[in-house]
């Protein structure tokens, strides 16, 4: 059998690191051929030892001569910074890219390896948040296959296959709700960094677990959905579903209703975007439906939507189209990092997203480049916000 070869952007990463151990129990089916980290160089170490890559690249010089030193013997080639990331992203061998680099970094590598003809694994939603209409026409006119990794999107995919995609009615995306689904909201005030990084059904990278304390994950996901499978935004909507067994649905015009149930686990979405159209076994617990007793849902309505208003300003953005997601997902990663460094609060946080999309006028996306500049002048006028926030009494 020939090894599918595997170039995994953000290795070190969560959805890094799950699917180098789903590619590690098949080494018969894939050869990782390509690496790309951060600043985690001991974990890196530790991969390259294991899957012997061809080629690697880290976010900074400084890590060269230690990365060459303590990984002996490698012969493989080791780049640097963002161009060192895209020749990854680009390298000639792979036949698929893994694309898990968190956040906005990921547009570029994400779009130079479709450029490059490789086959998408994407689990970075915000490449298609930023330019959904360019990434998916260019994958469309370079016959690229784009496989999604998130456990939603991954669900809807498995969902719809088979079935004419004309005959749905709608898309439901379930939403865990995060670690403060049933905090009252006269508690938010109290929220720290840490609180919010306690998701209580899944094991998440950074970003991703502090945008499902704000629902941004959710905005973020509706978004990407829109433009994975060619659904209206007026025909996408979120039930919260605490216990994320129900990943997302379906449903047809007949009113039948297409669910995926799984254990939350990410390996599983991993695995089947690896080896679609092929199902291969995955020794974890089997799901367990008489333990669990019951699955329930809410309305974010019911919720209240004033408590989680970023699932609001998703919408909007989305609505409005052209540069406003763009916008809206820079405004987001600014007031993070913001959030992190304990520079505002967590109520701050969709406060600085909304003015900052008030305040945009919405550029038609014609390239990649309009996203970029929408990108840029977005993280400004947040920062411009927070540094207002910061000299309050």
């Amino acid at each position: 059998m020939k090894r599918k070869k595997i170039t995994i952007l953000g290795s070190t990463g969560s959805i890094g690191t799950n699917t180098l151990e789903v590619i590690g129990r098949y080494k018969e089916r894939y050869e990782v051929v390509a690496l790309a980290a951060g600043s985690n160089i001991n974990l890196l170490k530790q991969q390259i030892k294991q899957f012997r890559p061809h080629i690697i690249s880290v976010r900074e010089t400084d890590h060269l001569a230690a990365l060459r030193e303590e990984v002996k013997p490698f012969h493989g080639e080791v780049v640097t910074g963002m161009e060192g990331l895209l020749q990854v992203a680009r390298y000639s061998e792979a036949d698929m890219v893994v694309c898990a680099i968190s956040g906005s970094d990921g547009l570029i590598p994400t779009y130079e390896a479709i450029l490059s003809g490789k086959s998408i694994a994407l689990a970075n939603k915000e490449a298609l948040v930023m330019a959904g209409e360019i990434i998916m026409e260019k994958a469309r006119t370079t016959r690229v296959s784009i496989l999604p990794v998130d456990s939603e999107h991954s669900a809807i995919f498995q969902c719809i296959k088979g079935h004419n995609q004309k005959e749905i009615r709608r898309l439901l995306l379930t939403a865990s709700g995060g670690p403060f689904l049933f905090t009252p909201q006269e508690e938010f005030s109290k929220i720290t960094y840490q609180d919010a990084l306690r998701h209580p059904t899944w094991c998440m990278g950074e970003k991703t677990s502090l945008d499902s304390a704000t629902l941004m994950n959710k905005a973020l996901e509706v978004i990407e959905a829109h433009w994975l499978f060619n659904v209206p935004i007026q025909y996408i909507e979120v039930v919260m579903h605490p216990e994320s067994i129900i990943h997302s649905m379906v449903e047809y015009c007949d009113g039948n209703v297409l669910a995926l149930l799984s254990t939350p686990d990410m390996r599983l979405p991993i695995l089947y975007a690896l080896s679609y159209p092929e199902r291969l076994p995955l020794d974890l617990p089997p799901l367990d439906l008489f333990r669990l007793g019951k699955l329930s849902f809410y309305d974010p309505l019911e919720i209240g939507v004033q408590k989680f208003p970023c699932l609001r300003l998703g919408y909007h953005a989305a609505r409005q189209g052209a540069t406003m997601p763009a916008v809206l997902n820079a405004a987001n990663e600014v007031a993070l990092e913001a959030f992190k460094q304990g520079r505002i609060s967590f109520c701050d946080i969709p406060r600085i997203i909304e003015e900052t999309l008030d305040c945009h006028k919405p550029v038609p996306l014609r390239e990649i480049s309009d996203a970029l500049r929408a990108d840029l002048w977005a993280r400004q006028q947040a920062r411009d916000i927070i540094g207002r926030l910061s000299c309050r009494p």
